[in-house]
């Protein structure tokens, strides 16, 4: 009876508590690389800070970078000020200072979006932004007030206001 008596009893668990935006993990100085499943590398994203944030599963990284090369030999970088991915890293938001360079093959010239926000949806290569955006391929470019582009489908949707510089090749 006494050692019944005496004996610490396990402690139940507090119910949680409301879930609270802190991050369960950082990390400094940090390169994440992705290979496919022929161990060719795919995507390597750097950053200054990543942190984890379990109540919503996203991670924020600051000071991105994000070079991701297609199958067929394609490269696309990213940069920005911070970035926000979801769980799967199926979206990406860069905000502040966002830039996305697409690096075609000869004889296509690179297409480059800028602007304090862009959403990318990685799966079906689609980039949209809500605010000004401004889009160069070679000496041709545009100031757009928001972008819908799809990228496999080389379509872009724009809204106001526009204004665009359109340089066409010279005559032969």
């Amino acid at each position: 009876w006494w050692l019944v008596r005496n004996t610490p009893r396990m402690v139940e668990a507090a119910p949680p508590g409301p879930a609270r935006h802190e991050p369960d993990y950082l990390m400094q100085g940090v390169t994440l690389q992705r290979f496919a499943p022929d161990g060719q590398l795919r995507v390597v994203v750097s950053g200054t800070q990543l942190r984890h944030y379990p109540d919503t599963d996203t991670v924020e990284i600051d000071g991105v970078t994000i070079r991701a090369l297609g199958p067929e030999g394609a490269v696309t970088v990213a940069t920005a000020r911070r970035a926000v991915t979801n769980g799967d890293a199926t979206e990406l938001q860069l905000q502040g200072g966002a830039r996305v360079v697409h690096e075609a093959a000869a004889p296509a010239l690179p297409i480059e979006f800028e602007s304090e926000f862009l959403h990318a949806f990685l799966a079906t290569e689609r980039l949209r932004s809500h605010l000004p955006v401004r889009v160069r391929q070679g000496r041709t470019e545009l100031r757009v007030g928001s972008l819908e582009y799809d990228h496999l489908a080389r379509r872009g949707q724009f809204g106001g206001p526009v204004r665009a510089r359109i340089e066409l090749p010279p005559r032969p």
